[in-house]
């Protein structure tokens, strides 16, 4: 029940940022649920592996990379789903921080 709950949320935020991001469509909820599903996925899946690999680059930069993965994993989701598009990796950037920051503020209150 509480990942269905993440879910529906972080389907809720994409429609957010898609309404308030130039960059960032959403063309209806179903393309924002099946997105936040991709996402879940690349995050748990694809994102620790990237995270290791690009350890070295993380660590000089003192963390800040890790914003440049997340925005490549946002980026990517984006090439193949219908319906979510991002139209530059700054866009995905802004999108990927605020998708975060609600989403881990909503998963608190939870």
């Amino acid at each position: 029940m509480k990942i269905i709950t993440r879910l529906l949320l972080t389907s809720l935020v994409l429609l957010l940022v898609a309404e308030y991001v130039t960059g960032i469509t959403v063309d209806g909820f179903y393309a924002a649920l099946i997105a936040a599903i991709v996402l879940g996925l690349l995050n748990i899946f694809v994102k620790p592996v990237l995270f290791i690999l690009t350890l070295p680059i993380t660590i000089i930069t003192l963390g800040l990379f890790a914003f440049v993965i997340n925005a490549a994993l946002f980026l990517f989701a984006s090439s193949f789903i219908d319906g979510f598009h991002v139209a530059s990796f700054w866009h995905a950037l802004l999108g990927s921080l605020i998708v975060t920051l609600a989403s881990s503020l909503l998963n608190r209150f939870l």
